[in-house]
């Protein structure tokens, strides 16, 4: 049986596409090429269906939710903050996962952020 290898992207409808994409480059640092390609880290990914009427992801019109791991998820938040981001107060911690957080983007995406368990 063929599989998927991995995540070969991610996209999003946008109002304002460039001024979305340099939100995503200079608050939570995705330097991507001109065509949008990120090498990115090596590191889980998971794949998660669902129910459909669950709150987890913000808004019930926003259909997927985007998870970004990140190293330190203090500073990052910090950093959204002082960018002005919209940054949920709460941050959440999973025996044996790790700490989560959420911030939204400018086009009112949520966004989770992942610090794995060391």
């Amino acid at each position: 049986m063929e599989r998927v290898l991995g995540i070969g992207g991610y996209f999003l409808r946008a109002a304002d596409p460039t001024a979305l994409a340099a939100w995503y480059r200079d608050a939570l640092g995705l330097d991507t090429d001109e065509h949008g390609q990120w090498q990115q880290e090596a590191g889980p990914s998971v794949f998660a269906p669902f129910a459909a009427d669950t709150g987890y992801f913000g808004s019930r019109a926003q259909q997927t939710m985007l998870n970004f791991r990140v190293r330190d998820l203090d500073a990052m938040l910090r950093q959204l903050r002082e960018k002005g981001a919209a940054v949920e107060a709460d941050v959440q911690e999973m025996d044996g996962i790790g700490r989560f957080g959420w911030v939204t983007d400018p086009e009112g995406n949520r966004i989770e952020l992942w610090q794995e368990s060391a």
